[in-house]
């Protein structure tokens, strides 16, 4: 029998079907977003109205255009103004209808359709990433199966919903299977793939007395277990409070931008009513008195100041979506060039996620060399299932090694695989269950070898050939091409060395932190275990930025100032928590996007000090002398237009190189 024929033949018919988890939510399509059906209607219309103004067409057309522009994108947010306005708050959502209103009754109706446009894109944009993050955090809760097998009194089996699992009920876990609720395995032996919950690499063996979280997906081995924690309170659960309590907490940080906002809202107002009506009560004329007031209204309007932070940051995050960096928004790529703590995950993120024979090492007394040793193991477990075969098998590819056909394949779960190779008898796997069964001296060789191995942060497996152990195999992860150089960067960049948040064990963390040029590290954490590390740090004023791949990696993504995820292999909740995701999967471009930040932060202060020295003289102009319409016009486009030149700079392959 063929190897291919082996792995085919283990299909078992009878078997007991894995739950099947629910379908996932559908991600919010884009065009189900109110905000930007409106914010894409509002487009058009300006896009319209502006081709025809320049056609030449009738002025009642493009009029028509530009007004129904006015309707489409302004009703919402001056809706919301009026809300805020009767609870005697005054935003600048209000500020911008009324100065767009105003250019309109002074004959400038196109800049205040422009002015709608920015702001009816910018609610949708909102509106959509709101939505979207909402759509991931609910789709977590699929990680965990619908329904569950419990054990009646009667030592009968029923299937129930997973959310009526109560503390002390026992479910049954088959093969395969996803475990529905944390618990403590009463019964039975497996490998649990926990990376969702923890992030590590390998499936770690489960047996009576060991915990294992729900969402976890169960291995070869049916288990018993015993409900520990009410479905509502369980570890994926947990993930999905933290997400959302860490993402509101985020929020609250642009309460001082709404105050800001208010204040100068409140302020333009009252200068242009008083414009308006202290000179009526001095008997001046109406028209040229309204006309004044407009134009104060107009040069007040911020567009400078958006336009000085908008191009530049917009322009950072084209140059490194060109690099392979998606920032989401503007304001995260202002944020990324503030950080002065970068932590790192550790599986997935400063490795490869992708177990790899690591050492080889032939005992003495097992009559082998490395390439028979490898293949006799690769054959072994070529029909296993399990990544750590998987792994075997890949080194003997890798080095041109013939896998023979195997018979009498067993796979014994969190034991390891036992097969016959011709008349050899091999076994292969967990060195405390294997040694039992030889000899002092074969076994005390092999415990040296073990230990030699695991001495360097591998899992060890054993292989053992007619009885007498032959040889160790060292397994680990592998770094990511420019690990070691990219914490450098980061460390120069930040100021501070980075540190290294995992739930892999320490051994291991110490030895990818040691790689390389970490020192300080955090192993064996649970998900709220990097939330509160995260939030210790934020607490002493340290701007964190996170950078991780799954699932367990999303609530310290949200928690922190910024998160990236390294985008590949990164799950989907990760994906959408994530301030910026690494599309390529390419960590040296995690330094580079700093710098490109902080060159962007520069620019934006820049252009502030153009567009305020702008402002502060047009403010000026009308409330101490007679400032000309189209003299307002052309310092107020003038101004937005030279800091929008300046920032499109950033565009350049020179700004991400620098």
């Amino acid at each position: 029998m063929s190897p291919t024929d082996q792995a085919s033949s283990r299909a078992d018919p009878a078997a007991p079907a894995a739950d099947k988890p629910a379908p996932r939510p559908g991600r919010t399509r884009t065009v189900a977003v109110p905000e930007v059906r409106w914010a894409t209607a509002a487009t058009a219309l300006f896009s319209a109205g502006a081709l025809a103004q320049l056609a030449g067409a009738p002025d009642g057309l493009w009029w028509a255009l530009y007004l129904a522009c006015y309707v489409t994108g302004g009703w919402r947010p001056g809706l919301a103004g009026l809300r805020a306005a009767r609870e005697k708050t005054l935003d600048i959502d209000l500020l911008m209808i009324a100065a767009a209103l105003g250019a309109a009754a002074i004959g400038h109706i196109l800049d205040g359709a422009l002015l709608v446009v920015i702001f009816a894109v910018s609610g949708a944009l909102e509106a959509l990433a709101t939505r979207r993050t909402a759509d991931s955090v609910r789709g977590l809760l699929d990680l965990a199966p619908d329904r569950a097998h419990r054990l009646c009194p009667d030592g009968t089996e029923e299937s129930v919903d997973t959310a009526r699992l109560a503390v002390d009920d026992v479910i049954v876990v088959r093969p395969g299977e996803c475990i529905g609720a944390d618990g403590e395995v009463l019964d039975g032996h497996s490998d649990v793939d926990r990376s969702s919950i923890t992030g590590e690499p390998l499936p770690v063996p489960a047996s009576a007395g060991d915990g294992v979280f729900a969402g976890t997906l169960n291995g070869a081995g049916t288990l018993r277990v015993r409900v520990s924690q009410d479905p509502s309170a369980s570890v994926l659960a947990r993930i999905v409070t933290l997400v959302e309590d860490a993402s509101a907490t985020k929020a609250k940080a642009q309460l001082f931008i709404e105050r800001i906002e208010q204040r100068y809202s409140v302020a333009v107002v009252a200068a242009t009513l008083a414009l308006f009506f202290g000179p009526l009560a001095f008997g001046a004329d109406l028209q040229p008195t309204l006309l004044r007031a407009m134009t104060f209204m107009i040069v007040a309007s911020p567009c400078a100041v958006v336009l000085s932070t908008m191009p530049p940051l917009l322009s950072s995050i084209a140059n490194a979506g060109r690099h392979g960096v998606l920032a989401k928004s503007a304001v995260v790529m202002e944020k990324l060039g503030a950080t002065t703590t970068v932590a790192f995950d550790k599986t997935g993120t400063l490795t490869e996620g992708t177990p790899r024979v690591t050492g080889v090492e032939v005992l003495a007394g097992g009559g082998l060399d490395t390439h028979e040793l490898l293949g006799l193991a690769a054959a072994a477990e070529y029909p296993s299932e399990h990544p750590l075969g998987r792994a075997v098998v890949a080194a003997a590819t890798e080095r041109g090694i013939t896998i023979p056909p195997v018979t009498d394949f067993e796979a014994r779960p969190g034991l390891g695989v036992h097969a016959r190779v011709g008349t050899r008898r091999i076994q292969v796997g967990s060195p405390a269950a294997l040694l039992a069964g030889c000899d002092g001296t074969a076994r005390e060789r092999a415990r040296a070898g073990v230990a030699r191995l695991e001495a360097t942060g591998a899992t060890v497996v054993l292989v053992v050939v007619d009885g007498v152990p032959a040889g160790v195999f060292g397994l680990g992860d592998r770094l990511r091409p420019l690990a070691r150089q990219t914490v450098h960067d980061l460390a120069a960049l930040t100021g501070t060395t980075p540190v290294l948040l995992t739930g892999d064990t320490h051994t291991a963390a110490r030895t990818v932190a040691d790689e390389v040029g970490i020192g300080e590290v955090h192993a064996g954490l649970l998900p709220q275990d990097k939330v509160a590390l995260v939030r210790q740090r934020e607490a002493r004023g340290e701007r964190v930025l996170v950078v991780g791949d799954g699932v367990n990696d999303a609530p310290a993504l949200a928690a922190a100032s910024c998160g990236v995820a390294m985008g590949r292999v990164g799950a989907d909740l990760t994906l959408t928590t994530a301030d910026a995701v690494v599309v390529r999967d390419e960590l040296a471009t995690v330094p580079a996007v700093l710098r490109l930040s902080r060159r962007a932060r520069r620019f934006v202060i820049a252009n502030l000090a153009i567009a305020g020295s702008f402002i502060v003289a047009l403010v000026t102009w009308p409330l101490v002398g007679h400032l000309p319409l189209p003299v307002a016009v052309a310092f107020h486009e003038g101004s937005t237009v030279l800091v929008a030149l300046n920032g499109l700079r950033l565009l350049r392959e020179a700004a991400w190189r620098a």
